[in-house]
């Protein structure tokens, strides 16, 4: 997890002692310290040396309160590469940051430490904009069948459910309804009507098969679970399910649209970070 002493960082720390971790879990926390030349140091340079090392010094000592053997460490690296390079040598299954992104067209432009891990990422990473209001046990999975959702229904599966573990997964289909365009000539507008009613049916059958299958691993591991089938825009019904839900994290395979595309259109795992009050965790 990244540390830099801020009140998201801080924000991040309490969610990772808070998180459902399994027992064995390992944790590292880094905090990063631009990386000096030759010669004398600047002053400037000198104080952001020792506000890392205080970081990571103070991380550990929250850490240690849960994980004995909890590491902590200041690099010599921008902070996503840093964490980028760390995750690797860590062989991570989580990073763990803050959100301090910009929102709107200001971030898509200057982009975030967390906007930059979350990219850039090979691994699931976890993302936070406040303190969690107690130990993390209710969650949301955003599941539309893709290889990403798949695993993040196989991560969520490893961790510790405890007494009161409970997982709503939800997928949303968009409706299709009929073209403007279809022909005028009543008949065939009815026979159109009557195949995508047709197609919507499979679909929700699919989904719903899907659905179940994806609890049958969650309920094999412990946590209670149940399933939602909304038709709708997949963003707003995902966020209004994790308020009415009172979700604790919500969990979303990251896939989108790569390069510049996804830069200006975004995507529904952008919107869940940029929308969602509570921890975001996106599975690769």
């Amino acid at each position: 997890m990244g540390v830099d002493g801020s009140a998201h960082a801080r924000a991040a720390l309490q969610t990772v002692i808070h998180g459902p971790w399994p027992d064995g879990a390992r944790v590292r926390a880094l905090a990063a310290r631009p990386a000096g030349g030759a010669g004398h140091r600047s002053i400037l340079l000198a104080a952001l040396d020792r506000s890392a090392e205080d970081a990571a010094s103070r991380a550990r000592r929250a850490l240690v309160q849960r994980w004995p053997d909890a590491e902590a460490i200041a690099v010599d690296k921008a902070p996503v590469r840093g964490l980028l390079d760390e995750a690797a040598t860590f062989n991570a299954d989580v990073i763990v940051v803050g959100w301090r992104g910009y929102g709107g067209a200001r971030g898509l432009l200057m982009g975030s430490v967390s906007r930059g891990v979350v990219r850039g990422a090979k691994c699931a990473v976890l993302v936070t904009k406040r303190r969690p209001r107690s130990r993390i046990q209710n969650i949301l999975i955003a599941y539309d069948g893709s290889p990403n959702a798949k695993r993040a229904v196989q991560l969520v599966a490893r961790l510790a459910s405890g007494r009161n573990g409970r997982v709503t997964l939800v997928q949303v289909m968009e409706s299709t309804p009929p073209s403007s365009r279809a022909p005028a000539i009543a008949g065939i507008r009815t026979s159109i009507a009557r195949e995508l009613k047709r197609i919507h049916a499979r679909r929700v059958k699919t989904a719903d098969q899907a659905l179940k299958r994806a609890a049958a691993v969650l309920n094999r591991n412990g946590w209670k679970t149940r399933i939602e089938l909304r038709t709708g825009e997949p963003l707003r019904e995902l966020t209004e399910t994790a308020r009415k839900t009172r979700a604790d994290l919500v969990v979303a395979g990251a896939r989108g649209a790569s390069g510049v595309r996804h830069l200006l259109l975004g995507s529904v795992a952008e919107g869940i970070l940029n929308r969602s009050a509570v921890p975001v965790l996106l599975a690769r």
